[in-house]
């Protein structure tokens, strides 16, 4: 099973140093006893009420790109605290990841408000995830019944598949706007078709369009 140890300290004092060595020599003693593969050893210096540390935006990446299984810690406030504490959790989390501390001499026990606020939040992400997906297909259909083909628009998806769509396609987007949608519809019909784009940035692609066109 692959693993990644993650260390953390506050602070550049002599004694936070002396703390990071430790936090590292026992993690890599946990990760022996628990028969884990190490592939990486994150340690850094930053407050854990921030999420823009260096070594945990590493750590999320290499969970989702790579094949990782455990993340070692001394505790859950290495991970961060407050707010930040739970977004990483969930983050994490979410990757089925594991997490194992020296704490709780083996796989981290969450207290029972940490695990509430997971569960609501879990909750709320996949609820979240259902109303973005009714929008799709409510702008879809009140697209089609309007006489937009998505199929005409499908017939190059073999040429850009694997690559990432730079160009908002305005040709689209006009089609949708005068088929009656809104913004948020379009934006979501377009994600629903495979481009990635928020609705600020169609809105503005649509108004520099119109601006153009309209000289």
């Amino acid at each position: 099973m692959n693993a990644i140890i993650y260390c953390r300290v506050s602070t550049d004092k002599e004694e936070q140093t002396t703390s990071l060595k430790r936090q590292e020599e026992e993690l890599v003693a946990l990760a022996k006893k628990m028969d884990f593969h190490v592939s990486s050893i994150i340690s850094e210096r930053a407050s854990g009420y921030e999420l823009d540390r260096d070594g945990m935006i590493e750590l999320l990446v290499k969970i989702k790109e790579e094949d990782i299984s455990a993340i070692l810690i001394q505790d859950e406030t290495r991970l961060g605290r407050g707010n930040a504490k739970m977004a990483i959790l969930h983050c994490i989390l979410k990757e089925n990841v594991k997490l194992y501390s020296i704490s709780s001499s083996g796989e981290l026990v969450l207290s029972d408000a940490d695990s509430m606020v997971l569960q609501i939040v879990s909750i709320v992400e996949e609820y979240q995830r259902k109303i973005h997906n009714i929008k799709i297909k409510r702008g879809m259909k009140r697209a089609v019944e309007n006489g937009y083909k998505p199929q005409e628009n499908l017939r190059n998806q073999g040429y850009y598949s694997g690559r990432k769509k730079v160009d908002v396609p305005i040709e689209e987007v006009i089609k949708l706007k005068q088929n009656g949608l809104t913004f948020s519809e379009i934006t979501s019909s377009l994600n629903g078709l495979g481009y990635q784009f928020s609705k600020a940035t169609i809105h503005r692609r649509y108004q520099e369009y119109m601006e153009e066109n309209n000289k």
